[in-house]
């Protein structure tokens, strides 16, 4: 039995040494004072300067956090209405063909998506006039295209779980269908909602595939240039870059750990009142 949990615990060891180390030793690396990510030349933050200092790479991350924003946002709203109309609308027409249209990009592969929202939008630029050419608009389309899915499957599966009773003693007192959504469905979905906004987010800033398709040349996204200048080696300045976000995603990642830490405490609390009344 012990030799057993031995093995699963340096297993698990392991698999977590594979995945994390590169990290840490892309961070280590990013304070090298060598132009060569391969020798060791000192502990030195002059790459974190040059990196502040490269116009390129800061106009594409200001590009990718609104994108990312804009999309996390619209998405949410889009999906949450999706989610709500196959919950609570059980039977319409054409339900199956709108839930085939909402879950088909999740299974769709990204290089299929990309190069149809560019034939898109060239065809309504001929059409139409309109998007003129490839810029932030169009990639915050094609971003909502496919972050809309992940969205609805998390607040569908969260109002699917909901007790349908709390609506109906809300509309037995004489709440109004909107009233009740805004005061009794939102808040017990709020959880789901901002897991379907940081996973809408997290996808935005984070593509490659879609975004080459459908952006200009005056509007380029982080992944994009990084990738461009990956492909002609890496070099400390990168390592830089991506130390940044490691270091901003762990502090994202502990201030939410934070918040459901002590709403599960609240809610727990609040159960244990609850009992000790009764």
């Amino acid at each position: 039995m012990k030799n057993r949990a031995i093995a699963l615990y340096s297993a698990l060891g392991f698999g977590y040494a594979f995945l994390y180390l590169p990290i840490v030793l892309l961070v280590i690396y990013s304070f090298n004072a060598s132009r060569l990510v391969t020798v060791w030349g000192g502990v030195s933050t002059k790459w974190y300067g040059e990196l502040l200092a490269d116009e390129k790479i800061l106009d594409a991350a200001w590009l990718s956090l609104k994108v990312a924003v804009l999309n996390a946002t619209i998405s949410t709203f889009l999906g949450t209405l999706a989610a709500v109309v196959l919950v609570r609308f059980r039977r319409f027409a054409g339900r199956t063909l709108f839930t085939g249209m909402i879950t088909a990009p999740l299974v769709m592969p990204e290089i299929i998506t990309g190069l149809a929202m560019l034939l898109l939008f060239v065809a309504m630029e001929q059409t139409f006039g309109w998007p003129a050419g490839r810029s932030m608009t169009t990639i915050v389309i094609a971003h909502v295209t496919f972050s809309l899915s992940f969205v609805t499957v998390v607040v569908q599966s969260r109002l699917a779980q909901m007790d349908v009773s709390l609506e109906e003693a809300a509309m037995d007192l004489g709440a109004r269908p909107v009233k009740v959504f805004l005061v009794i469905t939102l808040p017990i979905i709020a959880p789901a909602l901002l897991a379907g906004w940081l996973l809408s987010f997290t996808l935005s800033i984070d593509d490659v595939v879609i975004s080459s398709f459908v952006t200009g040349p005056g509007s380029t996204t982080l992944p994009i240039v990084i990738f461009s200048k990956v492909r002609l080696g890496v070099s400390p300045e990168i390592n830089a870059l991506a130390s940044i976000v490691v270091a901003i995603v762990s502090i994202g990642i502990l201030i939410f750990g934070i918040i459901v830490q002590r709403q599960e405490a609240e809610r727990v609390r609040s159960l244990k009142t609850a009992s000790d009344r009764g």
